[in-house]
């Protein structure tokens, strides 16, 4: 399973996610760590991602090629990240075949009424179940066949 994780201005939450997500999966998956700046980048490799890329080219490069794509909500809105976030980088994201799993952070006035306003490591560990129920799916039907 390859999963890319994507974050920018100072890459906390990106840098949380691999974290968790190579704690919880070890080495039986990719990670890769797309910024919208290299700052992002560093510290999700520095956490543990596979390898780690910037800017607008490669996230829309990278994200059709994964098999899941994480992050904030905000990937998914143009202009988002205080400008970092590219019209071209959110609709490359949107219309891959990837699932996506985005943690609801109510931030850039996109709310999600009736998701919980629960703590980031709390709903990264929310995320890193669902990657792991996937990944187990996916194995599953991998050695059935």
């Amino acid at each position: 399973m390859r999963i890319a994780v994507i974050d920018g201005q100072g890459g906390g939450i990106g840098r949380v996610i691999v974290e968790k997500l190579r704690r919880e999966m070890g080495d039986s998956c990719e990670i890769v760590g797309l910024g919208t700046n290299s700052i992002a980048t560093s510290l999700m490799l520095k956490a543990g991602a596979n390898e780690g890329a910037t800017g607008e080219n490669a996230v829309v490069k990278t994200v059709a090629q994964v098999d899941v794509v994480t992050g904030s909500l905000a990937v998914l809105a143009a202009n988002s990240y205080l400008g970092e976030l590219t019209p071209a980088m959110a609709e490359a994201i949107a219309s891959c075949r990837a699932s996506k799993l985005l943690i609801p952070l109510n931030r850039y006035k996109i709310e999600i009424p009736g998701a919980l306003d629960e703590p980031l490591p709390i709903q990264v560990d929310h995320l890193v179940a669902r990657i792991r129920q996937l990944y187990d799916q996916e194995f599953k039907l991998r050695n059935s066949q």
